[in-house]
C-alpha cells in the first residue's frame, strides 16, 4: 500500500456501473458517487446519516447549521450544502481526501456557507466557538483498514453533544470487523444518554447508524411518518424505509 507525504494513505479512485469510488490504498470503499447525480446520495448507510431530518421541521432545514467529520468522498458535505442550503463545515485528517474530493467527487471551493477544515478531529471538536453551534453532526471517521471507528469513546461523544444545538442530532456510522457494538452503544449512553439514542439495523454490508440527540425526542410514529414522506417528495431520500429499521434504544 502506498503512503502520501505524513504517513497517511495515498487516495485512489475506482468505477463501475455509473459510481466512482474512494478509497484510501485498499479496496475498502471510503464513499461514492454516482457521476451523473452528484448531489444525490448512493450508499444507503450515508443516506441513514441524514435521518436527523425527521426530527426537524422541514421549513428549517436551510437555516440550519451542519458538521461532518471525516469528509469521504464528500457525499455528506455535497448534500447538506448543495441541496439542503445549510451551512457546512467538514473536517477531514488527510489532505489528499481533500484534493480528490475538489477533483474528481464535485466537492465545490469554499465559500460564505462551505469550508472544509485540513485537521484532526479529535482536536477540532473541542474547538469552543463551535460549542452549541451545529444542528446536526455527522461522524464517518476510518483510517484505510476500516477496522473499527478512529474515535469512539465517551469522552470524545461528551465532546460532539457539546457541539449541538439545544434540538442538535449526531449521526455516527458504526462498522468495522474489530468493532464493538455494544461498546461503542455505551459509550454513546455516557455521553448522550440512552433515552437520546436511535438505532438502525446494521446495512447489508454491515454498517449501523446510530442518532444520539442532545434533548431526547420520542415524537409519535404518525408524526414520523408524515416527516418522512415530505423527506422522500423533497429531497429523494428514502426516508418512509428508515421507519421500518430505526428504533429508540430503551434506557
Amino acid at each position: 500500500m502506498s503512503r502520501a507525504a505524513g504517513g497517511l494513505p495515498e487516495v485512489t479512485l475506482s468505477e463501475q456501473g455509473g459510481v466512482r469510488h474512494l478509497h484510501l490504498g485498499t479496496p475498502w470503499v471510503q464513499g461514492s458517487m454516482r457521476i451523473r447525480e452528484p448531489t444525490q446520495i448512493v450508499l444507503e448507510y450515508v443516506q441513514r446519516m441524514m435521518a436527523w431530518l425527521l426530527f426537524v421541521e422541514p421549513d428549517t432545514v436551510g437555516r440550519r447549521r451542519a458538521l461532518q467529520l471525516g469528509l469521504g468522498a464528500g457525499a455528506l458535505t455535497r448534500f447538506c450544502h448543495q441541496r439542503l442550503g445549510m451551512d457546512t463545515t467538514a473536517v477531514e485528517l488527510n489532505p489528499q481526501v481533500v484534493t480528490a474530493c475538489r477533483a474528481w467527487f464535485r466537492l465545490p471551493d469554499d465559500g460564505p456557507r462551505l469550508r472544509v477544515i485540513v485537521g484532526d478531529a479529535a482536536e477540532w471538536v473541542r474547538h469552543a466557538p463551535w460549542q452549541g453551534r451545529f444542528d446536526a453532526v455527522q461522524v464517518d471517521l476510518y483510517d484505510h483498514e476500516a477496522a473499527a471507528p478512529v474515535l469512539d469513546d465517551a469522552a470524545f461523544y461528551a465532546d460532539v453533544r457539546a457541539l449541538l444545538t439545544p434540538q442538535g442530532c449526531m449521526t455516527v456510522n458504526l462498522f468495522g470487523r474489530c468493532a464493538s457494538f455494544g461498546r461503542s452503544l455505551a459509550s454513546l449512553a455516557a455521553a448522550f444518554g440512552a433515552e437520546a439514542l436511535w438505532v438502525f439495523r446494521p446495512t447489508r454490508e454491515g454498517n449501523t447508524v446510530v442518532l444520539a440527540q442532545r434533548t431526547p425526542q420520542r415524537p409519535p410514529r404518525d408524526r414520523l411518518a408524515a416527516r418522512a414522506e415530505v423527506i422522500r417528495a423533497r429531497w429523494r431520500l428514502p426516508a418512509p424505509q428508515w421507519l421500518r429499521s430505526l428504533r429508540p434504544v430503551q434506557p
